[in-house]
């Protein structure tokens, strides 16, 4: 992302669900308001009105027109797939199929957001997701002292990240496998919380850090 694309996105925060959906796709893009309207064909101020404004009603026109710069849909931008899994659009003509370099997945890892944690339980096996960080080559990750992600400690885990455009019907995943902690050094805990990207979304007291050390990192890439 370049400087003049994250001034962009702090200066008039997005409001409304439609605003934080355009400025996310576009930052996400590496793209300024100004880049985005110009090939949009309107106006950066308006661009700017959509993201500042909840109440903004732009036509379908203008929607389409943004869904194509922002490579995604319009059901994308105004929330229309919110509940719908990801990848339910048609396999690319030519898709190509590539194994992921370490370089690679640490990069594609490092963008940090929310993983998918597999565990062993009493009564099986479980995947759950949780916000995760990468801190020193590791992947970090609070939870509640009894809650499910919290049974990874001690324990031989799996780890996985993976984004999906339904668009172009290209998607990568990144798998980690690697041993579990819990994190008891105070001091490392203090510093953990100030070098994780968010906190867990689903709120409450979460005081538990937990660490996986990775031992295998692989990944793969489908794009067309």
């Amino acid at each position: 992302m370049t400087e003049q694309a994250q001034s962009n996105v702090t200066e008039g925060a997005p409001s409304g669900d439609l605003g934080r959906r355009i400025a996310a796709r576009r930052v996400r893009l590496g793209l300024t308001r100004e880049e985005t309207a110009a090939r949009a064909g309107m106006a950066p101020t308006y661009v700017a009105h959509l993201e500042q404004h909840p109440d903004a009603a732009p036509s379908r026109g203008a929607l389409l027109a943004l869904a194509a710069v922002l490579r995604t849909t319009v059901s994308a931008l105004t929330g229309g797939d919110a509940d719908l899994p990801p990848g339910p659009g048609r396999a690319g003509q030519t898709p190509e199929f590539t194994e992921l370099s370490r370089t690679e997945c640490a990069k594609l890892l490092s963008a940090h957001g929310v993983g998918r944690l597999a565990v062993s339980t009493a009564l099986g096996p479980v995947i759950v997701p949780v916000n995760y960080s990468v801190v020193d080559d590791t992947i970090v990750f609070r939870t509640a002292r009894g809650a499910t992600p919290s049974l990874a400690a001690g324990c031989s885990v799996a780890f996985e990240v993976d984004r999906i455009d339904d668009v172009f019907s290209e998607g990568w995943s990144v798998l980690v496998r690697g041993h579990a902690r819990t994190v008891t050094d105070i001091g490392e805990e203090r510093r953990l919380a100030k070098q994780a990207y968010s906190a867990p979304w689903t709120g409450g007291r979460r005081d538990q850090w937990v660490r996986i050390e990775p031992y295998a990192v692989t990944g793969r890439r489908i794009a067309v």
